[in-house]
């Protein structure tokens, strides 16, 4: 094969705080249909506590003054701001906890190789390719792109499975310049297409950070990736 070599592998339908209304008191009714509904944490208690004290309150009040529906839309609104801040605290605790135990996943990461079909960077020494045509082919076209996503070498490799070492050779046989390179497997039969799937390529770990699309990797030679298009990991080298 004309850029790579052989490295391995074989070759063969409402708001809980909206069914109280806020313009007509509470009755019986009310309570009954709201002692069905699921219970949701409410401030430290439950949506269930919150119905009974405002139905006892309703029920105690002067028939000869009763509460201002104003006052009572008030009311609602505060306690349905104070479970929707609750809510949000709790939503926000559960995601920094998600990251953190991100990065303790990760950690042990660094200095190993990862797996990705992110564009990895080449600097001359080989890069281990991770080849799977379409098991009918006959025929299997490496293509390699630079950062820009231009082709800049297209050659055949043969029909075996498995990893391989890429050396960066252009499709006249030059080396590549150092940069970074993305690759795809095109799997022919009878001279017509069968299959497009891009091919993993390992890179080494330098460093990980959590951005707002999860974890990322930073990899050797300026590149990276995200935790969740890493398909394999290996110890540098191999």
């Amino acid at each position: 094969m004309g850029g790579s070599k052989r490295a391995g592998g074989s070759t063969s339908g409402c708001r809980e705080n909206d069914m109280i209304s806020a313009a007509s008191p509470v009755g019986a009714g009310h309570t009954a249909a709201a002692s069905g509904a699921t219970t949701a944490s409410f401030a430290g208690g439950d949506f269930q506590t919150f119905l009974k004290m405002l139905t006892t309150q309703i029920k105690n009040q002067d028939p000869l003054n009763p509460m201002e529906g104003s006052d009572f839309a008030v009311q609602l609104a505060t306690f349905s701001g104070v479970e929707q801040q609750v809510r949000t605290n709790d939503l926000l605790a559960a995601m920094a906890g998600k990251s953190s135990g991100g990065l303790a996943t990760v950690a042990d990461w660094i200095g190993k190789e990862v797996r990705t079909t992110d564009p990895v960077a080449f600097d001359g020494a080989a890069v281990t390719l991770t080849l799977e045509p379409e098991p009918d082919a006959d025929q299997v076209i490496l293509v390699t792109r630079n950062a820009n996503g231009a082709e800049v070498s297209r050659e055949d490799v043969g029909l075996g499975t498995g990893d391989v070492d890429w050396i960066g050779r252009s499709s006249s046989g030059a080396v590549l310049p150092s940069g970074r390179y993305s690759f795809s497997l095109e799997s022919l039969r009878d001279g017509s297409p069968i299959g497009s799937s891009r091919v993993g390529a390992y890179a080494r770990v330098t460093g990980a950070e959590i951005t707002a699309n999860g974890v990322q990797l930073s990899l050797a030679g300026g590149a990276s990736t995200m935790e969740r298009d890493v398909t394999a990991l290996r110890s540098a080298g191999g």
